[in-house]
């Protein structure tokens, strides 16, 4: 259960509350509960039965698939005032967890048990619209890294991913197996790569990081 004081600071940090009915607030208050998860803290893993969701009031948990080769790939990131889809649909689906969800950066959440949140999917229109809301963004994400991965060439995405990340901080403070995990490559292709982008003067790479150095061209090749 919420304190007053917890109840009101969620109020203000999710917007989803500001339409709810005095019946869908009252239940809010008397079945959730605070939670902050430390960075590096897995919240679910592969085959885990989930028993609640998280709504995140801050921080930032990656989404990602672990295959048999041990490589990873990040499905999706969600923050403040978001959920995970694949939480939800575990839930309305009664299965386990299919991936593994970690916190990247320290997290605070409300939690609703899966039993409430199967409840309020059939009883308030508020929460319905919600949950699809969360499934209709989270699969055209889904599937445009599936389009990635399949009809993009690797150095292009590895291009574009380089950019996008140097819009927040250059140099990048990333190794190789980062990069191939954001990919869903090998260490080892990733570095050939990158060897080959240093050598043609698009970046230059020190210990655990990398600065880029013409942006035009990374740019061009991620066309």
């Amino acid at each position: 259960m919420l304190s007053q004081e917890q109840y009101q600071y969620v109020l203000t940090a999710l917007p989803l509350l500001r339409g709810a009915d005095s019946r869908m607030l009252r239940e809010f208050q008397q079945v959730a509960w605070l939670a902050r998860i430390p960075t590096g803290s897995d919240i679910f893993t592969e085959g885990d039965l989930v028993e609640a969701i998280a709504l995140l009031l801050s921080g930032v948990v990656r989404v990602y698939k672990i295959g048999e080769s041990g490589r990873e790939i990040t499905l999706y990131r969600f923050g403040d005032g978001q959920s995970c889809i694949l939480t939800a649909n575990a839930i309305l689906s009664q299965k386990t967890f299919p991936a593994v969800a970690t916190v990247e950066r320290e997290t605070e959440a409300v939690m609703i048990p899966a039993e409430k949140f199967r409840e309020w999917v059939n009883k308030y229109e508020l929460w319905r619209d919600y949950v699809f809301d969360l499934f209709s963004e989270r699969l055209s994400n889904v599937m445009a890294l599936v389009d990635e991965v399949v009809f993009r060439r690797l150095d292009a995405r590895l291009a574009a991913f380089l950019v996008s990340r140097a819009r927040w901080a250059n140099p990048l403070r990333l190794t190789h197996q980062q990069i191939a995990a954001e990919l869903g490559s090998s260490r080892e292709v990733i570095s050939r790569l990158l060897q080959d982008f240093a050598e043609r003067g698009w970046v230059r790479g020190g210990r655990g990081e990398i600065e880029i150095v013409d942006a035009e061209a990374l740019e061009a090749c991620s066309v």
